[in-house]
C-alpha cells in the first residue's frame, strides 16, 4: 500500500483518482488543487506516489515535479494530462516524472501506472 498524494485543479478528477487509488488499496494522504500547494503537501506529507495534473493554477505540474524533484530525488510522480499534450509531457518525463495518464482514464490505466512506477 503506498500513501498518495493527488494534485488536480478538478475536484472531480481527484475524487475519480482517490477511488481508483482507495479502490486498488492505496491510501491517499493529502489532495492539492494547485501547483503550488502540491509542492506545499509534498513537502508536508512525502508521500509515496503522487499524481500530479499538468494544467493548474498558481504554478503548473512541470513546475511543481521540477521542484518536488529537485528537493527529492526519489520521488515518484505520474503526470495525469488531456490528450494531446505530448509535448508537454516530454517535459514533464524530463522534469522527473516517471510514467503518465491520459484523462479521461480507465481504473486499469491507472493500476498499471502506478505497478510500474512503485517496480511492483
Amino acid at each position: 500500500m503506498a500513501r498518495v498524494l493527488v494534485c488536480d485543479d478538478s475536484a472531480f478528477m481527484r475524487m475519480m483518482l482517490k477511488k481508483v487509488l482507495t479502490d486498488l488499496g492505496h491510501q491517499v494522504i493529502a489532495e492539492a488543487a494547485d501547483g503550488k500547494e502540491a509542492v506545499d503537501k509534498y513537502r508536508q506529507h512525502k508521500p509515496d506516489l503522487t499524481t500530479m495534473d499538468i494544467t493548474m493554477p498558481e504554478r503548473d505540474g512541470i513546475d511543481a515535479v521540477k521542484i518536488i524533484h529537485r528537493e527529492d530525488k526519489k520521488s515518484k510522480i505520474i503526470m495525469v494530462t488531456a490528450i494531446g499534450q505530448q509535448q508537454i509531457l516530454r517535459e514533464a518525463i524530463a522534469a522527473g516524472a516517471l510514467d503518465f495518464i491520459v484523462k479521461p482514464f480507465e481504473a486499469g490505466q491507472v493500476a498499471k501506472a502506478v505497478e510500474k512506477v512503485l517496480g511492483k
